[in-house]
């Protein structure tokens, strides 16, 4: 094991912890877009280009905390993940106090 890998046991939660994330996170999105298309007072396009901003930037959010899952990128991407609000206090809790050691006080 690499220094930026986690341990096994932080590997095995983070693969299943990611998922609720991920869909969490995606719930997030379609919310702001849900909002966003129905704004009174703008016109369609104005919603419209709002719609796509949202996308564009949460997009990244989702390619950068979720995409590639590797052991070798695991850490960085919970960190993302629990930068984003997705990660639950109980769910970070699980993983051992190395990993979540790194989550809280790692700047970015």
């Amino acid at each position: 094991m690499t220094a930026r890998e986690i341990p096994e046991s932080d590997w095995k939660k983070f693969r299943t912890v990611r998922e609720v994330a991920l869909e969490r996170f995606s719930g997030q999105i379609l919310e702001q877009v849900r909002t966003a298309s129905a704004q009174p007072g703008q016109s369609l396009h104005e919603r419209y280009l709002q719609v796509c901003r949202i996308i564009h930037e949460r997009d990244r959010q989702l390619g950068d905390a979720f995409n590639d899952p590797r052991r070798s990128h695991a850490r960085t991407q919970l960190l993302l993940m629990h930068r984003l609000g997705v990660i639950e206090p109980e769910e970070l809790a699980q993983f051992s106090k190395q990993t979540q050691k790194y989550v809280r006080e790692l700047p970015l």
